[in-house]
């Protein structure tokens, strides 16, 4: 399992209707793609809890494979097209909690980074990390490159923010198979 988001950084007078309507037009097409957990179609406006016109979809994909198909493909040269070459951000999951049901629910999405400390406890970190019980997916993940913590989380309704640290998107579009068989068992520790 793999998480990977990339990120556009929009000028702060962009028209983000054009990504309501690209996210409308084009988000159903990643609804049944191979080896995809889900897509989350993520945007940020500026001014409504973050600093700059954001879009930023993140992904959870079930192998390396998947994502090396999407990256390769159609979809993502589309994207790169349209916006510019993006760097895309990859982790490694620690815990996947997902509600199946609620999934497509979500209406919020929040990121925040945290850095891992040199020389510390990997095994003890890893096993410290929990899901946010109210959120209908948590992941943790982390960057063994940047040495970095990752916790995502979709929400139904807004949640409040408690530090500056956290980015807060809207969901315009989650992509997930119809069958739900690729979905990790509810709190599975990876």
């Amino acid at each position: 399992m793999i998480a990977m988001q990339y990120r556009f950084t929009l000028p702060a007078d962009y028209y983000m209707n054009i990504i309501r309507h690209r996210i409308a037009d084009f988000g159903h097409l990643m609804d049944a793609h191979r080896q995809l957990i889900f897509k989350a179609y993520l945007y940020a406006l500026k001014g409504e809890q973050s600093m700059e016109n954001t879009y930023a979809p993140f992904y959870l994909w079930n192998s390396n494979q998947g994502m090396s198909d999407f990256v390769c493909g159609s979809g993502f040269r589309g994207v790169s097209q349209a916006f510019g070459w993006p760097r895309v951000d990859c982790w490694l999951p620690w815990l996947v909690q997902i509600d199946r049901q609620g999934l497509t629910d979500a209406h919020f999405a929040t990121s925040e980074y945290q850095p891992i400390l040199p020389h510390c406890d990997l095994s003890l970190l890893r096993s410290q990390q929990q899901a946010n019980p109210l959120a209908l997916a948590s992941i943790v993940a982390f960057n063994p490159t940047s040495w970095h913590l990752m916790h995502f989380h979709l929400w139904r309704e807004k949640p409040e923010l408690t530090n500056n640290r956290t980015q807060c998107y809207q969901v315009g579009h989650i992509s997930a198979p119809l069958d739900n068989s690729l979905l990790p068992q509810t709190g599975e520790r990876l």
